[in-house]
């Protein structure tokens, strides 16, 4: 989940031909197609004004009609401060071991007395290591609208805003609405706002929505200072589409879920242009060299048609889930010696079972355990690191009034031998306060892993966070 509106649509990269063989070159043009796009600086400053322009314009009005008392209104959000530390030396020149930053997401809400509101969520991040980490968004921005229809209800909300599909905890295949803000956390679960058209029409069959997306969104991108990053530089200025329409083009997606007993299900259909980029390799010769070397990578999206099913099926304890797809349009990972992918249709699954044992050794605290499978059937030509991997997860949580919980996790690939372990540990210090942290372990990663050039990135996340 960008860049100005322009009335030039951004020149092509001009595909290249020829292949080259050193396999370190290839894996960081194959890493590109999962890491994904950052956001272009004109962007950035015109974002911000717009979400100045817009929450001044809201506040004026929402003090104004607070007088009459025609207008309730509600101010929360959140303040935090981050220091991320890696341990291991970098592994690509300019990188930097350790950042300072902070974060601000406040939310104006806007309640008229005959119905209606609007939700105002500007996002704003600060790096003192990765430039290109420190950005804004505007997550939400949203009129909502709703009433009676039939035996049921309908809803519409109208502007930016963030929707989530899925129901595992590993990798989420059909989340595809939001683009992923990958600057913020390597997990892909933080994502940016998108400017929609929503309606929804719920009733005792289920609820069924449409949507309407006029703005692509690009995926952001650690910059040169950061880590967990590809060796190439991104070319951001000449970003291509498929569609003729460029960022423009209008996305359309679909889905029904309902509860039937023990049983949630949702199915769901988007065609329109890809959140995943490919990317176009551009070349350059050096002396000495018999081949030619990659000297950026310039992202492209693709159209995509996905059709998705997400389901839970709730039996006591347990939690068993499932989340499936087919996408077609999409272009694989290139396979040895070329530079380019192909075009074509594959299916995925995550699918798992969590189990939470309740007051355990006699006290409020539960303890889940969670293991999942992720699988995508075009194996070692998947443009993500999900391709075969299996995830072990344990969560203790103490149930305190400082909500105190811990998360331990295994990630196993199955295809290569990459081992990953992760730690998390979140408590609140106040009505207000809380404190997060986190540490990611690489025990090792297979040098055919799309992940290996971010093999020395293992790190550690202290988050001192305010709301308010």
């Amino acid at each position: 989940m960008e860049g100005d509106p322009k009335s030039v649509r951004p020149k092509r990269a001009k595909p290249c031909e020829g292949s080259y063989d050193p396999a370190a070159q290839r894996r960081t043009l194959e890493m590109g197609t999962s890491i994904g796009m950052p956001l272009t600086r004109n962007f950035h400053r015109t974002l911000g004004a717009v979400a100045t322009c817009v929450a001044a314009y809201t506040f004026l009005n929402a003090f104004a009609a607070a007088e009459t008392g025609k207008i309730e209104t509600e101010l929360s959000g959140r303040l935090a401060v981050e220091g991320r530390w890696f341990p291991n030396e970098a592994g690509h020149r300019g990188q930097r071991d350790g950042s300072l930053g902070f974060t601000a997401e406040p939310t104006l809400y806007l309640e008229h007395e005959d119905g209606g509101s609007f939700t105002l969520t500007p996002h704003y991040r600060h790096d003192s290591a990765d430039p290109e980490r420190s950005n804004a968004d505007l997550r939400e921005a949203y009129l909502l609208l709703f009433g009676e229809l039939g035996e049921g209800e309908w809803e519409a909300r109208l502007g930016v805003d963030r929707v989530f599909w899925g129901v595992t905890e590993f990798h989420h295949l059909v989340n595809i609405v939001n683009q992923i803000d990958l600057t913020d956390h390597p997990n892909e679960e933080t994502r940016m706002g998108q400017l929609m058209a929503h309606l929804t029409w719920s009733a005792d069959w289920g609820v069924l929505e449409f949507f309407a997306m006029p703005l692509h969104r690009e995926r952001t991108l650690p910059g040169r200072e950061g880590r967990l990053r590809s060796g190439v530089p991104f070319d951001r200025e000449r970003v291509s589409y498929e569609s003729a329409a460029g960022e423009w083009h209008v996305d359309l997606a679909a889905r029904y879920s309902r509860t039937v007993g023990p049983l949630d299900v949702g199915a769901s259909v988007f065609d329109g242009t890809s959140r995943e980029p490919s990317f176009i390799p551009t070349l350059e010769t050096i002396p000495g060299l018999p081949f030619p070397v990659p000297r950026t990578l310039v992202p492209h999206y693709a159209q995509i048609r996905q059709y998705g099913l997400d389901a839970q099926l709730t039996v006591e304890s347990w939690l068993f889930k499932l989340e499936a797809i087919r996408r077609e349009g999409a272009i694989d990972r290139p396979p040895p010696g070329a530079l380019l992918g192909k075009e074509k249709a594959y299916a995925a699954f995550v699918g798992g079972v969590e189990y939470t044992f309740g007051g355990v050794f006699d006290s409020e605290a539960d303890i889940s355990l969670l293991g999942e499978w992720s699988y995508d059937e075009r194996g070692r030509r998947s443009t993500n690191r999900y391709q075969n991997d299996v995830f072990f997860a344990s969560r203790l949580a103490l149930n305190d009034v400082e909500a105190t919980e811990f998360v331990a996790s295994f990630v196993a690939d199955l295809d290569y031998s990459t081992y990953l372990m992760g730690f998390e540990a979140k408590r609140d210090l106040s009505d207000s306060w809380a404190a997060t942290v986190e540490a990611a372990v690489m025990l090792e990663v297979d040098e055919k892993d799309l992940i290996y050039e971010t093999r020395r990135d293992g790190y550690v996340v202290l988050n001192v966070a305010y709301s308010f």
